[in-house]
């Protein structure tokens, strides 16, 4: 099953995505409280998916972020062999966290952008999204599938000149719309393993990267497992799981975004993001 929440008519609601269409859920309009009651929730979802009728066409809707404000936006750095390669840097023997401000979140749709205070300076990062389920505290690897809710296409929009201001990422990492999400939750139902799916990101058609989710350094229980031994993992946070190479600021020269162009970062099995980049 995916889910998304849309806009139709002025009004907000979640929907069940099939076949090019969404499902609006009667009296559902908040995905973290669905995500967080979902065992009671799911048999009327699945029923309501093979025989309820009002389905609308996506295209005449307009999909927002699946969550508005997580709770928690947690993002690994370093994470795939060829980024780490074009970054100059050692493969990691600890996973390298940063937090990204939930004010950040945009919509899969939603324009890019390029901020008064760096304007030639951002980057775009293509990363799968795991969205948290049921959660919890010292989750052990064997466990972290079942704490999974779902998966989303991320780009981890950054602004280089700011991550150069202070070892910690997190202010260059959350300008406002630098955290588009969707364009809707896959859920484990349809992604029980979230490895082994292509990767990439393309800006104005050019493809920049290009990879398969089984590369990642840290997979994704991996993640999880190291994650909940510091904090409790609630419905509703987000992960970014990390970026593969190609990024804008290792090239030579550097390739970074400017006004205009339009950014699209896709997972096989989830689908895909795009953004039109503008000037504050």
């Amino acid at each position: 099953m995916k889910l998304a929440v849309f806009e139709s008519n002025g009004a907000q609601q979640v929907g069940i995505v099939k076949d090019g269409s969404v499902l609006p859920v009667p009296g559902v309009t908040d995905m973290i409280a669905l995500i967080a009651d979902f065992d009671s929730h799911a048999a009327s979802l699945h029923d309501l998916a093979a025989t309820g009728e009002g389905w609308l066409a996506l295209d005449t809707v307009k999909l927002r972020a699946p969550i508005k404000r997580p709770g928690k936006i947690l993002a690994i750095g370093l994470n795939y062999a060829d980024h780490i390669a074009e970054s100059g840097r050692e493969k990691p023997t600890q996973q390298m966290w940063f937090l990204k401000a939930s004010s950040s979140i945009a919509g899969p749709f939603d324009p890019i952008q390029l901020p008064k205070a760096s304007p030639g300076s951002v980057d775009y990062e293509v990363e799968l999204v795991a969205v948290i389920g049921k959660g919890g505290r010292h989750i052990s690897r064997e466990d972290a599938p079942a704490a999974v809710f779902g998966y989303c296409v991320g780009n981890d929009v950054s602004v280089r000149e700011w991550q150069g201001h202070s070892p910690q990422w997190s202010v260059a990492k959350s300008f406002d719309t630098h955290s588009p999400v969707g364009p809707w939750i896959t859920l484990t139902d349809e992604m029980p393993d979230p490895h082994g799916y292509a990767i990439s990101c393309s800006v104005n058609g050019d493809v920049r990267q290009q990879s398969n989710t089984a590369n990642l350094v840290f997979d994704v229980w991996a993640q999880i497992e190291y994650l909940s031994q510091a904090m409790t993992l609630e419905p509703g946070d987000i992960i970014f799981t990390g970026t593969p190479g190609g990024i804008g600021w290792a090239r030579d020269p550097k390739l970074l975004l400017n006004p205009g162009d339009v950014c699209r970062c896709e997972i096989a099995g989830i689908g895909a993001i795009e953004g039109v980049c503008i000037p504050e």
